[in-house]
């Protein structure tokens, strides 16, 4: 080994192109549905102020991606106007184990993540469906809403955050970006965003359930792609009861995702109610939704299938449009 590749947060947004990623992340679910990667659960290292560091290997055995991820979560960084999130993936060689790029894994985290949510509602949205609500207004709330626009003819978005500023602040930087509207409503509260909305995307940090499901429309879409701990709960029971419920890993969401823990808790969902994982779809295994009046919920906590194929397609990218800088190992 003598040179490595490493793409810098401008070089990942270069080489990731939303549509590129969005198949990418079809790929990687029914990888994993499939049994087709070798992936332990991410294992977590605690830090200050309630952050968490996790560390994310995977190799898809089939079509030969390996990766691992190590990304910072510390929600706490808001007050110090830093990212929530800090990351870095490196490639590596499937058959020699050789570090390939070494690839800024902040702004890889947010544009799969996004994709992730952007697989789900091309495969289990109405396919006219033209309005989304978009809870929350950072980094991830900003890839939600690009990624649902390539997959969907949008026509109203509708965003709220607690702190109005930034819910500006979003609208006046997303509008008319690509695929998106020029307009953006901003919302009093989040259950005026959700009103009539055909999709409804949740990128939050918060505790507690952010809408009220009793006001849901029928036929909609959720993503919730928010919560990431047994204690955090973006959505509601009601939401999760009128919901066919969708995941992005079984393993991964009877871990982690609050909401889905504190409901099976509670008596107000059983395991049995977790129709499908999103993968198993893909592969022709389980059903899209059944009814344009069926209440689809795809809960995403994030797995590293999705890393080593964003990683994966970033660096092919790379090397095709020459971007990146090349790091001497041995010197």
């Amino acid at each position: 080994m003598s040179e490595i590749r490493f793409l810098s947060r401008s070089d990942v947004v270069r080489a990731l192109p939303m549509p590129d990623v969005i198949e990418g992340m079809k790929v990687a679910f029914a990888a994993l549905s499939a049994g087709d990667v070798e992936m332990p659960l991410r294992s977590r290292v605690a830090g200050q102020k309630d952050g968490v560091s996790l560390i994310m290997p995977a190799h898809l055995t089939m079509t030969g991606d390996m990766g691992v991820k190590v990304v910072s979560v510390f929600p706490q960084n808001v007050s110090i106007d830093l990212p929530i999130i800090h990351a870095v993936v490196l490639v590596l060689h499937a058959e020699t184990g050789e570090v390939l790029a070494m690839v800024e894994g902040g702004s890889l985290t947010a544009i799969r993540t996004g994709a992730g949510a952007g697989a789900a509602t091309d495969i289990l949205a109405n396919e006219d469906a033209s309005s989304v609500a978009i809870i929350g207004s950072g980094v991830q709330a900003r890839t939600q809403l690009e990624a649902v626009c390539a997959v969907r003819d949008i026509q109203q978005v509708r965003v709220f955050s607690p702190t109005r500023e930034n819910a500006e602040n979003f609208a006046a930087e997303m509008s008319g970006q690509g695929m998106i509207p020029a307009l953006i409503d901003v919302e009093n509260s989040a259950n005026d965003a959700i009103a009539d909305a055909d999709i409804i995307c949740t990128a939050t940090t918060s505790l507690s359930p952010v809408f009220d499901g009793n006001l849901l429309k029928p036929g909609v879409h959720i993503n919730a792609v928010g919560s990431y701990m047994p204690t955090m709960q973006e959505v509601d029971e009601v939401t999760l009861q009128k919901s066919r419920i969708y995941v992005d890993s079984y393993e991964s969401v009877f871990e982690e995702a609050g909401e889905i823990i504190i409901a099976l808790q509670n008596g107000a969902i059983s395991e049995d109610d977790l129709y499908a994982e999103l993968g198993e779809v893909i592969n022709g295994k389980k059903n899209r939704r059944q009814s344009p009046d069926d209440i689809t919920y795809f809960k995403s906590c994030g797995v590293a299938v999705q890393d080593a194929i964003a990683a994966s397609i970033a660096l092919q990218n790379a090397e095709a449009m020459d971007i990146g800088t090349l790091l001497d190992m041995d010197s």
